[in-house]
Order: structure tokens, then C-alpha cells, then sequence
């Protein structure tokens, strides 16, 4: 790997999957991940409500065993969810009701976010419902400028589980990015500064483009139309969940602010 696929020396880099989190983020101050359709959505969703998210790496079959381990909730595919169960449906974890621990399995956002914890990386989970909340918590932490910011894309994975870039990932990057550079941040790749546009082109219209574009028209096919409509809350959410040993939690209460 070349210092120009790692993005250097820009200070805001971006890229795509768990590929480009090794490229960028390991040796980040912070690496922000997104994947909105539905992991970091649902991480959101979950902290708003005080839930600690564990992530979980979807090829595992451990899953059960980690949740009984950390005295936590397994969520289940959706298409095995029965009445009451949650999944990565971020409308089945804001209707849920006493869960305190959640371990949340998926091929994109979980796997990567969990490989960059094993890695020693700081993680957050960034969405279009918290863009503006970690811009401003990053901000705050390093200064404008005064650390390596790495914002990964998920995207998703065709069946032959190669890389499939998703436009929704790309906004929800581009969206914290965008916050990024409007807190004055100067260095930003040219890669980080396309998602930028692309965010702020969609922006007017985004919970049509979200529900039009392939992962929300396929999320709607399914019934999950409600899901869409929660990732496309922009900046309604003030929570910077941020990833320890222990799961994701608020990184606001953390500090102790």
C-alpha cells in the first residue's frame, strides 16, 4: 500500500469498505465510519435511547454466545425477525423497550468498525441523522486541522461479496465531511472533498433520493420503508457514538459532558 492510496499527508481522507479502512483509518486520530443503510443509522437510534451497541462481524457464528457473554440482546436477520425482535430495522430498536445492550451483527459497518477497535483505532459511527454532532465532537477533540480524520464509506456487497459502493454511504460521508470543512477544516483529500459535493448536491432532496436510490428502494420492497425514512433525519441526532471494549456509547457522556 502506497502513502497516495493511504491519502497522505491530507488531514480529512475517504474511502470505501473494509479495504480502504485498512488504507486510512487504522493510523487515524479517529476513523468515522458510515454505513446508513442500516448499521450506524441503528447504532444512532440505539445510543439516542442510552442502549450500548456491541458490533459484531456478520461471518461469525458466535454471535449468540457473545451477547450471553457481555448480558446483551441478540439482534436477528430481519428476515428471521418475528413480533419484537430487533434487527438492524433502525425502527425496531427506537420501539424497543428495556434492552440496556445490543450486539448488532453486519457484513459492512459492524465488521469494519470492529476490525479498526482490534487494530487500536478510535471509531465512531457516523450517519446523515449525526453528521453535524461528530464534525463538531472531532472538531473539539483535535482542532481544526490538528489530527488525521479517516471518514470510510461502508457500502454494500454484491452475492459474490465483492465491494458494492452504495450512493447512500457516499452522502452520509460526504456528510460529515461537508460538516468538516464548514468547521473550518482545510486539508481534505480530493476523494473526501467528492463525497462533500456529492452530500451536498442530494442534500434539497434527500429522503427522495434515499428512498429511490437501490438500497432504499430494495429496503422498501422488503417493508422497511420506515428505516429509510429514520436514516434520512439529517443532523437530528446529537449523539457521537463512539466505539471502546465495550461497545458504542455516547462519547459526549463518556467525557462527562
Amino acid at each position: 500500500m502506497t502513502e497516495a492510496h493511504r491519502q497522505l499527508p491530507f488531514r480529512v481522507r475517504m474511502d470505501w469498505g473494509l479495504d480502504g479502512a485498512r488504507a486510512i483509518g487504522e493510523d487515524a486520530a479517529t476513523t468515522v465510519v458510515v454505513d446508513v443503510l442500516s448499521f450506524t443509522t441503528a447504532v444512532t437510534v440505539a445510543v439516542d435511547d442510552g442502549i450500548v451497541v456491541l458490533p459484531y462481524r456478520w461471518s461469525d457464528d458466535g454471535a449468540a454466545a457473545h451477547a450471553a457473554r457481555h448480558a446483551a440482546v441478540l439482534a436477528v436477520r430481519r428476515s428471521a425477525a418475528g413480533p419484537g425482535d430487533l434487527t438492524l430495522s433502525p425502527a425496531s430498536i427506537r420501539a424497543a423497550a428495556g434492552v440496556d445492550r445490543l450486539v448488532l451483527p453486519s457484513p459492512n459497518g459492524s465488521t469494519i468498525a470492529a476490525h479498526l477497535l482490534d487494530h487500536g483505532a478510535e471509531v465512531l459511527a457516523g450517519a446523515l441523522r449525526n453528521a453535524s454532532a461528530v464534525a463538531d465532537w472531532v472538531t473539539t477533540r483535535h482542532g481544526v486541522d490538528g489530527g488525521t480524520v479517516a471518514v470510510v464509506a461502508a457500502g454494500e456487497r454484491w452475492p459474490g461479496d465483492t465491494l458494492r459502493p452504495a450512493v447512500e454511504d457516499l452522502w452520509g460521508a460526504g456528510a460529515v465531511v461537508a460538516a468538516l470543512l464548514r468547521a473550518g477544516w482545510t486539508s481534505a483529500s480530493p476523494e473526501a472533498r467528492a463525497a462533500a459535493a456529492a452530500f451536498t448536491e442530494a442534500r434539497a432532496d434527500l429522503p427522495a433520493r434515499l428512498r429511490t436510490c437501490a438500497g432504499g428502494a430494495e429496503l422498501a420492497a422488503t417493508g422497511h420503508g420506515a428505516d429509510v425514512d429514520i436514516a434520512a433525519e439529517l443532523d437530528h441526532s446529537p449523539s457521537v457514538p463512539v466505539l471502546d471494549a465495550g461497545g458504542f456509547r455516547d462519547a459526549r457522556a463518556t467525557a462527562g459532558t
